[in-house]
């Protein structure tokens, strides 16, 4: 009897376990279709082999503002990380930051788009912005964050993989 209800009880508390999002599940790169600001389309077969950072944000976000700001002070130990900025807000939004921000120019190593299919966005289910996914050389997930979280930290992840 005792196992029956240790059981039973283990199977309800799997039942109302929330389901965890696909990159959890399948802790890789997922699919990825960003349309860029030219309007050319990032997919994940176009990702180097290095460490990389997906970022999913807003360009009118506070959060996500001060995520940028705290980047912009921490862009010499970011170059050798490939970054992906992704963002479901209306394409004008994204070519403004990517302007202003001269991203083109000043960073290399970072690619933006938006995602037009909600690829990323179902992949990572994410309650609040930024949300950050860290990925290995070989495309394995380190670990993610939701909100802000300092650079140096996102660096240290990187650096214990």
């Amino acid at each position: 009897m005792l196992i029956l209800l240790c059981t039973a009880g283990s199977l309800l508390t799997m039942a109302q376990a929330p389901d965890q999002p696909a990159f959890k599940k399948n802790p890789v790169i997922p699919s990825i279709y960003l349309m860029q600001v030219d309007s050319t389309v990032i997919t994940q077969a176009e990702l180097k082999h290095q460490p990389t950072l997906i970022m999913f944000f807003s360009p009118t976000c506070d959060h996500c503002q001060h995520q940028w700001a705290d980047m912009l002070k921490h862009k010499e130990e970011l170059k050798n990380i490939q970054i992906i900025m992704a963002t479901l807000q209306p394409h004008e939004e994204l070519a403004e930051f990517y302007k202003k921000e001269n991203i083109a120019s000043s960073w290399p190593n970072i690619r933006m788009g938006r995602d037009e299919k909600y690829t990323l966005f179902s992949a990572f289910r994410m309650g609040s912005l930024p949300f950050q996914a860290l990925y290995d050389k070989d495309g394995k997930l380190i670990t993610s964050f939701e909100g802000n979280v300092k650079v140096e930290k996102i660096l240290e992840a990187f650096k214990e993989k």
